[in-house]
């Protein structure tokens, strides 16, 4: 495979970029959206490795920093504004190879959060897949449900945690804390998408911009995740959400005993394996054939 280094402008600054690229023309790339904190290589380099990994099945994949991280210029912003971040990704990697044609957007925790909005703000034809792994979302209720399911739930079994609540062993802020997240868990849960209820502003804008796109998307949550785990809890309370992962162009894999990076080794190797179908299912569909995908 080639590696190719970028400098792209965006909005006056300059990107820094990499691409993965087999040795014969593709028309199908991998746009690699860091979202959070992050720069391109990624935990534990889980951004390089991937997009080696599509490249040795014959697709390209552009992994990059948008402003303000790693080598980009800018002020850096929140993975809710780098929509022209990513279309410049996508132009800088037209341009370094022609033959690209289609591309799918691949995004962990607010990086899927990032490719659902830029699908809602700007549904660029380009774009023929969206990938969401364990895709960021947060609201004050959906947080207190997920704490109390899948934290507080097991700790209030424990004699232990009675024993140390009882001789003042816990603090009195974490008191409230657990006090807080259980008036609001259980309470009437807010069904969004009902006349009497309304939305949490940055996971409905994330549902419109599934229901923009609409076409082939990739869903992978980890086992051992809250990030998924609030994910799925405001998919409960979402109708839209609901309707959206149940149409046929959704393909839904669970990793079971992964974390939320995918950390260990078979489930590294178990996303890289599911990411290369999907870009095959993309360039296959564009193409007019069907059938099994050879992801190496």
């Amino acid at each position: 495979m080639r590696q190719i280094p970028l400098v792209f402008p965006c909005q006056g600054d300059r990107l820094v970029g990499v691409i993965s690229a087999p040795e014969v023309d593709t028309d199908t790339a991998l746009i690699v959206i860091v979202g959070g904190p992050q720069y391109r290589v990624g935990s534990h380099r889980q951004y390089l490795q991937l997009a080696r990994h599509v490249a040795s099945c014959g697709f390209a994949a552009l992994r990059f920093d948008a402003r303000g991280m790693g080598d980009a210029e800018g002020a850096q912003r929140s993975f809710e504004d780098i929509g022209d971040d990513v279309a410049a990704a996508i132009d800088a990697m037209q341009q370094a190879l022609p033959s690209v044609k289609r591309v799918g957007l691949w995004g962990l925790c607010g990086g899927a959060t990032a490719a659902l909005l830029y699908c809602r703000e700007r549904r660029d034809p380009r774009v023929a897949g969206v990938a969401l792994i364990n895709p960021w979302v947060r609201s004050e209720e959906t947080q207190a449900r997920t704490r109390v399911k899948h934290y507080y739930g097991q700790r209030l079994l424990q004699a232990a945690f009675w024993k140390k609540l009882f001789s003042g062993g816990v603090a009195i802020a974490a008191v409230g804390e657990l006090w807080r997240a259980l008036r609001i868990a259980l309470s009437s849960p807010r069904v969004a998408g009902t006349p009497d209820g309304s939305a949490a502003t940055l996971e409905r804008r994330m549902a419109e911009g599934l229901v923009a796109f609409g076409g082939d998307t990739l869903l992978v949550l980890s086992e051992n995740d809250y990030t998924a785990k609030e994910f799925l809890e405001t998919v409960r309370l979402d109708r839209v959400w609901q309707a959206q992962l149940a149409r046929r162009t959704v393909t839904r894999v669970d990793v079971d005993g992964a974390d939320h990076t995918f950390s260990q080794p078979f489930a590294q190797a178990q996303v890289e394996l599911e990411t290369s179908r999907w870009l095959g299912r993309l360039r296959d569909q564009s193409a007019g054939r069907q059938g099994p995908v050879d992801a190496g």
